[in-house]
């Protein structure tokens, strides 16, 4: 792993334990909360300095153009929802747009049944992927990378997650669009979010669903996870609610440090990003994770835990697609 970035792991503190149904967080922090300074997309869009649109009026689903007329820098995660234009779209990799830039960034339809505008531009749905669907588009951005192909998502894949998420969900979305399925869900959702408020200098969580650890979030600025919290909460909060399962046992501390451990042995690949920075990818046995690293810095890193044979079964099925493409092309 690169040495800033262990370094980084390294430094995390965890808080004390907040426990709601079947889901606990453990606030994380790290000592430094400084570096580059960067809006989010909703404060961006919020002044009017951000312009999301179709990179033309026929568009490209796996593409859209932003265009940054702030001097400052743009933080874009990954699985954030933009919903507008043509179709619904998230993030495929977290972006740092350069101030006073126009940018084509990379995505994956959220609304497989629309292709027609609404609106001209893209504002955002206040939404996140669901773990579990943030998962299955890290697998395949990752092969993608290996294959030089950029950071392009299996939509066929992101398609087939956002239906199983709707199903279990008891959603029927005339579009198949999953802002419904958050939409259905909001009263719900709601309460996890009182459960689980920003504490002060948070960063990021450590997320517990059904006594495992399932994955993490950090971000470099406590005051830019502030503004995000409620989005990536309900991220991890959608998988826990669909589950329905009772409180579970928690985790212990060690159990939390071993986590982060197994995160710090990934096998590391470094790429150019999307807009300023270096992106870099992590895989383990059962793990995946990524980190956005800019001006010496730790931008953005997320880490995702899944069964082996889940992890296995969706890399097997991108690939099959990948070669089914392939011939058919």
């Amino acid at each position: 792993m690169e040495p800033i970035i262990h370094k980084y792991l390294e430094s995390l503190k965890l808080g004390n334990i907040q426990v709601f149904k079947n889901m606990a967080i453990v606030p994380l922090t790290a000592p430094a909360d400084d570096g580059l300074e960067y809006l989010t997309l909703q404060e961006a869009l919020d002044q009017q300095m951000l312009k999301v649109t179709e990179i033309s009026d026929s568009g490209s689903v796996p593409e859209l153009k932003v265009t940054n007329t702030s001097a400052q820098y743009v933080l874009l995660l990954d699985g954030e929802e933009l919903m507008g234009a043509k179709q619904n779209r998230v993030l495929t990799t977290t972006i740092l747009l350069k101030p006073n830039s126009e940018t084509i960034i990379p995505v994956s339809c959220t609304e497989q049944g629309r292709w027609g505008y609404n609106s001209p531009e893209f504002s955002s749905s206040g939404h996140m992927m669901s773990k579990k669907v943030r998962f299955t588009q890290a697998h395949s951005v990752h092969e993608s990378l290996r294959r030089e192909q950029g950071h392009r998502s299996d939509q066929g894949a992101v398609w087939e997650e956002i239906s199983q998420l709707s199903a279990e969900a008891e959603v029927a979305s005339p579009t198949g669009a999953m802002r419904d399925v958050y939409e259905s869900k909001a009263s719900t959702l709601a309460e996890y979010e009182k459960a689980f408020e920003w504490q002060p200098k948070q960063q990021g969580m450590l997320v517990i669903i059904d006594g495992e650890i399932v994955g993490f979030d950090l971000l470099s600025r406590a005051s830019a996870y502030q503004k995000l919290h409620s989005k990536l909460l309900k991220s991890y909060a959608m998988d826990a609610m669909l589950q329905q399962t009772e409180q579970s046992s928690t985790p212990s501390i060690d159990d939390m440090q071993a986590f982060l451990a197994t995160a710090k042995s990934c096998t590391a690949q470094h790429y150019p990003s999307v807009g300023y920075g270096d992106d870099y990818r992590f895989e383990g046995k059962t793990m995946i994770g990524s980190a956005l690293v800019a001006d010496g810095g730790v931008i953005h890193t997320a880490f995702f835990k899944s069964a082996e044979n889940e992890s296995n079964e969706k890399m097997a099925g991108y690939q099959q697609r990948r070669a089914y493409r392939s011939v058919k092309d």
